[in-house]
């Protein structure tokens, strides 16, 4: 339910901030390019819009926020937390005879791992159903064996029949001002305080939890390495098992594009390799090459090779025909064409399918270390969910973003750069 609500706050932002945007300052944000008609095939005509990225970022992290009561937002954007502080509810209890009596329960619920003092049982209980107390935690259940409590038990009879007035049943549950109190099947009272919409930390640590775990690792490290070490060995992996990938699957593409021969003979091995999922080959690479650093260079390199086979064999075949029908009207010999005309013309969808095979690469990485290994993002992010530490994989997760996305920007940086003619005829 929560999740739902999250999904549904941020959704409402986009629209909102999107009507907002377009309405008051839209017009002044366009440039030449929104005289453009034509869209599709031009990637020039649509540009991120730098604003509606920055808002994106804030407003994840206002949600973020406020679902985790972060001190970092002013209590009026928190989303309703869980009950805390004392209440109380009625039960109604019978014996074997038919015979009923009602009593109180009084509850207190304070924050998990807290010390609280139970509270005082007051008022007159001269039947035989006697007031019970209980502690509870945030975001907990309590079982209350009140038939321990009263003056007969089960063996008498003892059950408990209402709460607050309102007939219960084994498996049911009953509201309450604060909370629900439910019945297990054997009859024993379970109270439930009302959890709010936050998160639990366990589940959903708060911005700045995130962020101090991040300085503690930072300056400490974890699981006997420091952080940039977890990252760095991961980087490395990646770019080693990627630069292998490019070496053998770019003149590989090339063969393919330019030979029948060479198309036909490996065309059915990449059209099988392309569609599995690197994870499903950990386990091959484990037995083949074991759980050391060569079986996750090998993964990274399988990874990297279909796709980056099929960019350059898509790059060779779509050099557009007009243009080597010049070079050879011009005299150009074979290499003259290739060095020319086909290289310059396939690096466009080169640089695409390196995009994309870093992409997978750096994912993948995290999932072989999730398997095996000693030092890593995805080992660091393994260790830390077996403890319930989900500030540390929240951490890593975050990392592994920025680094990935990081890694996207400067793809996209050498592609304009040393290709500064995509796009044009």
């Amino acid at each position: 339910m929560t999740g739902i609500l999250i999904l549904l706050t941020y959704v409402a932002i986009f629209v909102v901030t999107w009507v907002v945007v377009t309405a008051v300052v839209g017009r002044a944000l366009q440039g030449f390019n929104a005289l453009k008609t034509v869209t599709f095939g031009d990637e020039s005509a649509v540009t991120p819009n730098r604003s509606a990225s920055i808002i994106s970022v804030l407003t994840l992290f206002l949600i973020w926020g406020a679902f985790t009561g972060s001190a970092l937002l002013p209590s009026f954007l928190h989303a309703p937390g869980p009950f805390k502080g004392d209440t109380q509810f009625t039960y109604t209890a019978e014996d074997g005879d038919g015979n009923r009596d009602d009593a109180i329960v009084f509850a207190r619920v304070a924050e998990v791992g807290t010390d609280v003092e139970d509270p005082v049982a007051e008022g007159a209980d001269e039947g035989f159903a006697k007031n019970d107390v209980v502690v509870a935690g945030a975001w907990r259940s309590e079982l209350i064996r009140v038939d321990r409590n009263d003056e007969i038990g089960r063996d008498a009879g003892h059950k408990v029949v209402a709460i607050n007035g309102e007939p219960i049943e084994p498996g049911g549950r009953v509201k309450i001002a604060d909370g629900e109190v439910g019945m297990t099947p054997k009859g024993t009272l379970n109270f439930i305080p009302a959890k709010g919409l936050q998160m639990e930390p366990i589940w959903l640590p708060s911005p700045e939890a995130v962020w101090q775990r991040f300085l503690n690792v930072s300056t400490e490290g974890y699981q006997n390495f420091t952080l940039l070490e977890h990252l760095g060995y991961s980087l490395f992996r990646v770019v080693l098992g990627f630069l292998f990938g490019a070496l053998v699957g770019i003149p590989l593409g090339y063969a393919m594009g330019l030979s029948g021969w060479f198309r036909g003979w490996f065309d059915p091995i990449v059209e099988f390799m392309r569609p599995v999922p690197p994870l499903a080959l950990i386990p091959l690479v484990i037995i083949w090459a074991g759980i050391g650093e060569s079986g996750k260079i090998i993964l990274l390199f399988l990874a990297a090779l279909w796709i980056m086979t099929i960019a350059a064999r898509a790059g060779v075949s779509g050099v557009n025909i007009t243009k080597v029908h010049a070079a050879y009207s011009l005299g150009a010999s074979k290499w003259q064409l290739m060095r020319h005309v086909i290289m310059p013309n396939s690096l466009p969808e080169i640089f695409t399918g390196a995009r994309v095979a870093m992409g997978v690469c750096w994912g993948t990485v995290v999932a072989a270390e999730l398997v095996a290994a000693e030092v890593g993002a995805g080992m660091m992010i393994m260790v830390a969910s077996r403890f319930q530490l989900t500030d540390i994989v929240i951490m890593g997760i975050i990392l592994i973003g920025i680094i990935g996305f990081g890694i996207d920007i400067l793809m996209r940086m050498a592609e304009k750069k040393l290709v500064p003619w995509k796009g044009r005829s």
